[in-house]
């Protein structure tokens, strides 16, 4: 995944096109993980982990209407738990992390998932990925979500190099009006996931093909 070494001002000028494409192309990028609160996010978000969101929203239905608040889940069987999320692989680190964030947002924060990064990242099982699927999707504030699709894409598009997750954020943070941060972390998701895939990158319907340095990149 080798990208030119471009200056600064053409990245900037790079990204305003590809904001601007990506708006036109999914002007409202949506959130695939089935929820209808913030805790119901926080949960499908840790079953996501190394899972497709397909597959976890298979699973949340019947999961939520076993545990309706996070105190039921805080106070969950383990092996019964285990078996309900089994598909999402992983399973057993998932649900003890289901279990003790819940458990968290129970006795610290009155059930209610709190608010803030430095809050969000005490919780078990959460990282800042999750917390800022959190922060934008539940909670409106901006935030960029780095995922192994956005890292991925950013470093083809040029936006970064580095392979750090907190380093590509903190890169395109640099970039993109704060105004701008969720919408566009989540055009670049799912750029990701549907057109600039790891291994067969659809460079022939690509969007973004003039805009983009990726040395790899296929025949348009």
């Amino acid at each position: 995944m080798t990208t030119k070494s471009l200056p600064s001002l053409d990245r900037h000028v790079r990204l305003r096109a590809i904001a601007k494409t990506l708006q036109r192309t999914m002007p409202s990028p949506k959130m695939e993980l089935g929820h209808r609160s913030p805790w119901e996010l926080l949960v499908a978000t840790i079953l996501s982990a190394q899972c497709t969101d397909q597959r976890v929203n298979q699973v949340t239905p019947s999961l939520f209407r076993r545990y309706q608040r996070p105190a039921e889940l805080a106070a969950a069987n383990l092996p019964e738990l285990e078996q309900l999320i089994r598909s999402t692989g992983f399973f057993k680190n998932k649900a003890k992390h289901l279990i003790a964030s819940s458990k968290a947002v129970t006795e610290r924060f009155g059930e209610q998932v709190p608010q803030t990064m430095d809050e969000l990242i005490t919780l078990p099982g959460v990282g800042r990925k999750t917390a800022n699927v959190m922060l934008g999707t539940a909670f409106s504030r901006p935030s960029i979500v780095v995922d192994t699709h956005v890292k991925r894409v950013a470093k083809r598009l040029g936006l970064t190099r580095s392979d750090n997750p907190d380093r590509v954020e903190q890169d395109l943070q640099q970039l993109v009006p704060k105004s701008q941060w969720t919408a566009f972390s989540q055009r670049l998701l799912l750029h990701g996931r549907y057109v600039c895939l790891a291994r067969k990158p659809q460079c022939r319907t690509c969007s973004l093909y003039r805009h983009c340095p990726w040395k790899e990149k296929g025949p348009q």
